[in-house]
């Protein structure tokens, strides 16, 4: 699934990625989800994101202009509940990079 609020600006930007091993617990997850993912692409500074889950397992990767915006998203009330219920109920693990993005090609392949 992919979501972009504008096209990839040329380089340098952001991608914050966010690899994870979702639990049995997941009370509130997908309303906790679907209002972080909404908030997220209403941010200042918010270009788009990808994700794919396979069972338990997901990778989400979203894109930002710029490291000031991450922080904002990083430090949003909501995004900060979600993280503690991450750590404490929704997650068995998680690695969360944030990435400078220094070159980007895109390549569309005809009959793929």
């Amino acid at each position: 699934m992919a979501y972009w609020k504008k096209q990839l600006p040329n380089p340098p930007y952001y991608a914050v990625i966010f690899i994870s091993t979702r639990s049995n617990e997941l009370e509130g997850y997908a309303e906790m989800d679907e209002l972080t993912l909404r908030l997220a692409t209403e941010s200042e500074g918010f270009i788009g994101y990808e994700s794919i889950k396979s069972g338990n397992q997901g990778i989400f990767i979203s894109y930002w202009e710029n490291e000031e915006a991450i922080e904002r998203w990083k430090h949003h009330p909501v995004h900060l509940e979600a993280k503690q219920k991450g750590f404490t109920l929704w997650y068995e693990k998680f690695i969360s990079q944030v990435c400078l993005v220094q070159s980007s090609r895109e390549h569309l392949l005809q009959g793929k």
